[in-house]
């Protein structure tokens, strides 16, 4: 079961009212959808997007019924176009979760190194997949993409142990394996699986999910009104310094207000529960008015 991670603090920060507009851009399993449904009522009206097509799939069973919601599978980064083909009105407020959920974790896709699954790793089957990707890339290209996504200081040795056994891999476990027998046994003392950097670092680069960032966030006056919301959780250092960027520079140019300076944290009561929600981290801000 998929927990919303920072569930309250979304819904404090997008601080929704009877009737408003709200899009979830990453609606995933539906759970922060939930709470936002409590806040609008049947008066507002919900986009839900998602990338993944079984995950709008299953939006549609998991509220169908509710004449005020709008489902879509697609990538948030198209919201502005999303929201002109749909007819929907600029939004009160917008959610973007950036993390995958448990269901995408175990979903076939091949997104953990803990399954043995297809080497896929993308959210939409129209992207190239992990195992086209490795038939025609080269060890330059594969290295510069495990440091710069993955912050990987074994990149060089992993990328030359993923090009010299390519066309062994299949699956998921074998990628894994490659990469631990690639680097030094006290690989950060134990406290993380070898493997976790680099599928982060493939994940962040099939998917296009740094630039999908930036060019929602640089298209937000085509996606909410002014004084509106926007809250997003990211879940890696890398992903939350462009937040924090693209913020700051939209906020420099008069654009933006920050709702918080400093990210909001999961408390140590969420973590016990919801361990996934550690690295958790809450920006949020609200659109100026001309």
């Amino acid at each position: 079961m998929h927990i919303p991670v920072l569930l309250k603090e979304v819904i404090d920060a997008l601080n929704l009212k009877i009737g408003e507009v709200a899009i979830d851009g990453t609606a995933g399993s539906g759970g922060h959808a939930k709470e936002i449904l409590k806040k609008i009522g049947d008066e507002g009206k919900l986009l839900l997007v998602d990338w993944d097509r079984s995950s709008a799939e299953n939006l549609k069973k998991e509220f169908n019924g509710r004449k005020n919601v709008v489902y879509v599978n697609g990538n948030y980064a198209d919201l502005p176009q999303i929201i002109k083909e749909n007819k929907f009105p600029k939004a009160d407020a917008l959610l973007l979760d950036l993390g995958f959920s448990s269901e995408q974790l175990g979903g076939g896709k091949g997104f953990s190194f803990m399954k043995d699954e297809p080497l896929i790793m993308t959210y939409s089957d129209e992207r190239e997949s992990l195992g086209e990707f490795l038939r025609h890339t080269n060890p330059k290209e594969l290295t510069g993409i495990i440091r710069k996504y993955g912050e990987e200081r074994y990149a060089q040795k992993i990328a030359g142990a993923i090009m010299e056994n390519r066309r062994k891999l299949k699956t998921t476990k074998d990628l894994a394996d490659v990469i631990a027998k690639s680097v030094p046994k006290n690989y950060e003392h134990g406290r993380i699986h070898p493997a976790t950097r680099t599928f982060q670092a493939l994940r962040i680069y099939l998917n296009k999910e740094f630039e999908n960032i930036e060019k929602v966030i640089s298209s937000l006056e085509e996606i909410v009104r002014p004084g509106g919301r926007i809250a997003v959780i990211s879940f890696h250092s890398l992903e939350d310094r462009i937040v924090k960027q693209s913020f700051n520079e939209l906020k420099n140019k008069g654009r933006l207000l920050l709702i918080n300076k400093k990210p909001i944290t999961p408390s140590q009561e969420e973590i016990e529960v919801n361990p996934r929600s550690r690295s958790a981290k809450l920006r949020a801000a609200i659109l100026k008015s001309d």
